[in-house]
């Protein structure tokens, strides 16, 4: 199944990845190779693609494909009962989990930043609570804005329009990015709203699917702007700008400053938790879940998606710091951890 191979081509291709797992010490072991199934979100997909290759260095008997195809296409997909997990950046809503016949558990598996990413020539540019919003809801269209002047004082902003570029497709990252927007500006939330698909009314608006696409379009359009999820920043050397916390400070993405904003998260008992403006460090933050059956067609198929659950949230997560994803919590990683345990039939 398609997938994204390395963070720097990742912004024009995807490939098929497996990654084998086999079962841990307190599940009995499946003599054959199982193969299970995933698709959902590209928010994680670094953190994922390195996920499969360390498991497939360790453990021998399970392989797991997983496709890329954005966080809504992944909770769609688990609904309809087609794979045998998904993931997603946005936690499904009641009413989703509600269509799954077989039940699901949401499963914390990371924590990460969105950065803003832009096309500009300048370095260290900042963007205010009352700029950012005011780009992507369509009320400032020049670089050499005022208010953008303000936000940077003796930098020298072209004469340039600005030309936004977002997600195409059903997507957990926009999810996150239009969740932080929403809480700071009553203007964006009623003209844009939070959503994994929002509609963006604003002109000049470029559509690209995935974060490798945004990140290419940013990358070869003069002007342009968009999000995307840290880890491609990084790796691809895009420029990212400081984007002003709820304490005034300009804060630029990273793995410290996402982990200041979310230190103070509460895991509730579905661990289930929407982050839209958090009271320190790097403001558009957010977690993603692999989606999970508490029932599975046999008992080898939800060992192995048990095994899977067990060794991401333990040693997978030594994983995390290097592609820049915060951990989950050790306390809340054994909780979800006897939940799956538990539930999984």
């Amino acid at each position: 199944m398609a997938f994204l191979t390395t963070v720097l081509n990742r912004v024009v291709s995807t490939s098929a990845i497996t990654a084998v797992v086999t079962l841990g010490p307190i599940f009995t072991v499946i003599a054959q190779a199982e193969t299970i199934n995933g698709a959902g979100a590209t928010f994680p997909a670094p953190l994922y693609e390195r996920y499969a290759r360390e498991v497939k260095k360790k453990y021998p008997n399970l392989g797991i494909n997983y496709q890329a195809v954005g966080s809504g296409a992944g909770v769609n997909q688990v609904i309809a009962g087609t794979v045998d997990f998904g993931a997603s950046d946005s936690a499904m809503t009641d009413a989703q989990m509600a269509k799954v016949k077989n039940g699901v558990i949401l499963v914390p598996t990371a924590g990460g930043a969105v950065a803003i990413v832009h096309n500009l020539g300048v370095d260290n540019l900042k963007l205010s609570r009352k700029t950012l919003p005011g780009i992507f809801s369509g009320q400032i269209t020049k670089w050499d804005d005022p208010q953008i002047k303000a936000d940077n004082p003796g930098v020298n902003l072209p004469n340039l329009p600005i030309k936004a570029v977002v997600r195409a497709d059903s997507s957990g990252t926009s999810f996150i990015f239009t969740n932080h927007l929403s809480a700071i500006s009553p203007y964006f939330k009623g003209r844009i709203g939070t959503s994994t698909s929002p509609n963006w009314t604003i002109r000049n608006v470029t559509k690209a699917k995935g974060n490798p696409g945004v990140a290419s379009s940013v990358t070869r359009t003069p002007g342009a702007i968009g999000y995307v999820e840290y880890e491609y920043a990084l790796k691809n050397k895009l420029k990212v700008a400081q984007v002003q916390n709820k304490q005034g400070q300009f804060v630029a993405p990273s793995l410290q400053t996402a982990n200041q904003a979310l230190s103070t998260v509460n895991f509730p008992a579905n661990f289930r938790v929407f982050i839209d403006d958090p009271g320190q460090g790097y403001p558009i933050v957010g977690l993603t879940w692999l989606l999970v059956y508490k029932s599975y067609p046999n008992a080898a198929k939800g060992t192995a998606v048990k095994n899977f659950v067990n060794w991401v949230l333990t040693d997978g997560q030594q994983i995390n710091d290097d592609l820049n994803y915060t951990r989950i919590p050790a306390p809340v990683a054994q909780k979800v951890m006897q939940t799956v345990n538990s539930a999984i039939k």
